[in-house]
């Protein structure tokens, strides 16, 4: 597999090397020791699905505060999405910075999210899946949220989302104090 570096410090794409010939394609998708190599997490005490039934579903931005943050390994196992990661971690080079990939089912990549970055995904195609490894278990009382739409972040999503949750939509307007 390759680790393809992004915009964002300590963010990743990930990317199998497939082997194929007339039965199909295997290919190696996790490996805690060149995760671990690479300086990245590689135990994942829990993992989430979510599926989206419709294009233009926009989930985000979420992370987790200290002491509970968490490093995500995401991918889509079906259909596409626009996923993004958000550099929140004030001492980072990359801090306020984003980076986006499509995560695409037929690819197999993935995107690796550091802890102290946020991550929000758009729905490319109805009925799009992801798949989340998450180095730490989730801790509801250090859930937090900052506003996709945010001009902090001016992050470049590909067009406006159809879907979005109440929660999502009433993010104010980004400070520090959000993330304690």
């Amino acid at each position: 597999m390759r680790f393809l570096p992004t915009k964002v410090a300590g963010a990743y794409v990930v990317e199998p090397d497939m082997l194929a010939d007339a039965r199909g394609a295997f290919a190696r998708t996790f490996c805690a020791q060149r995760f671990a190599a690479q300086g990245l997490a590689s135990q994942y005490p829990q993992c989430n699905v979510s599926t989206n039934a419709r294009r233009g579903t926009l989930r985000g931005l979420h992370l987790q505060a200290d002491p509970h943050g968490e490093a995500k390994l995401i991918r889509a196992t079906q259909g596409r999405v626009y996923d993004v990661a958000l550099d929140l971690r004030p001492a980072s080079p990359s801090y306020l910075q984003w980076a986006a990939v499509v995560l695409d089912a037929a690819r197999h990549n993935a995107l690796y999210i550091p802890q102290g970055c946020a991550h929000g995904f758009l729905t490319l195609e109805d009925d799009s899946a992801l798949f989340y490894q998450m180095s730490a278990p989730h801790d509801p009382a250090s859930a937090r949220a900052v506003r996709w739409d945010d001009p902090a972040f001016g992050i470049d999503w590909p067009f406006a989302p159809a879907i979005i949750s109440a929660r999502d939509a009433a993010c104010p307007d980004f400070s520090t104090e959000d993330l304690r």
